[in-house]
């Protein structure tokens, strides 16, 4: 096989594109921490921890999960399962996605390379968490959040109550979303004894649930823009993200599951995106 294909495969198989949602919280984050451009150094080294963090959990999903995706109508065209790849390729792929957030860590600040064994344990983690809890959607808004706290701290060398804040509305932005999307699993997760919000509650309690956890997004965001003292731009940019998860909402209804994918990747690729450019906006202009 060439080159170019396995390299198309392996980021299929991680849903690379998928890194749009953390990556720019973790440059809100660095910018808000900097009030501005921290230099192309730990930019640089930034972007490494995400790419290398996001492959290593994905990859590592992919591959503790992959009994469960083989029995799922819904994941069971996945690369494992088919054969497409083996088991060791993701290992190995995982392998390089923690030696690169290793490499980054170190490369940051003290810091961030006593913190780098918390974060592959969260990492790793995540994978098993859905095997005896229905926080696993908290778990993993708490994981991929920290990209926000990691950016923060990449420059600053040390925590404050607004990365924390901001950290906070991440969280509770992703473990939202990914309660929406879980809701497309309910009936195989009750019958597999797989643990949700969705397969605990009910899909209507379920989104309800999702509904309060973007509202304390909303909540934090804002908290976080207090404590740092932001500009108008910034609660502009909380405001405009309010008004997409609302949007969001509306599309999901317990009735109807049909525009779960777009709620779930369109949606909150431009909440991801707006907050960066609205930060960056705030921070640089």
């Amino acid at each position: 096989m060439q080159t170019s294909s396995k390299l198309k495969i392996y980021l299929d198989l991680v849903r690379f594109e998928h890194t749009l949602f953390a990556l720019p919280f973790a440059y809100g984050g660095m910018l808000m921490a900097a009030r501005g451009w921290p230099g192309w150094s730990v930019f640089l080294w930034i972007t490494v921890a995400m790419v290398g963090a996001r492959t290593a959990a994905m990859a590592l999903n992919r591959l503790i999960d992959r009994q469960i995706d083989a029995i799922n109508p819904r994941t069971a065209g996945r690369h494992l399962p088919r054969g497409v790849v083996k088991p060791l390729e993701v290992f190995s792929l995982a392998a390089v996605g923690l030696i690169c957030l290793a490499l980054a860590a170190f490369n940051l600040n003290a810091l961030t390379a006593e913190l780098l064994p918390v974060a592959v344990f969260f990492l790793v983690g995540y994978s098993y968490t859905k095997r005896f809890t229905w926080l696993c959607h908290f778990w993993l808004g708490l994981t991929i959040g920290a990209a926000t706290a990691g950016g923060w701290i990449a420059v600053t060398g040390a925590v404050s109550p607004a990365m924390l804040a901001l950290w906070a509305g991440t969280a509770f932005w992703l473990a939202g979303f990914d309660i929406l999307y879980a809701t497309q699993d309910y009936d195989f997760d009750r019958a597999n004894r797989v643990y949700s919000v969705p397969s605990k509650f009910g899909i209507a309690l379920a989104l309800q649930i999702a509904r309060v956890c973007h509202a304390l997004t909303f909540g934090f965001f804002l908290l976080a823009g207090v404590t740092e003292g932001m500009g108008w731009i910034y609660y502009l940019g909380v405001a405009f993200t309010g008004a997409v998860l609302w949007y969001e909402h509306r599309l999901v209804k317990p009735s109807d599951l049909s525009k779960v994918d777009r709620a779930f990747f369109q949606a909150n690729v431009v909440v991801s995106l707006g907050m960066l450019a609205f930060i960056a906006l705030d921070t640089l202009i």
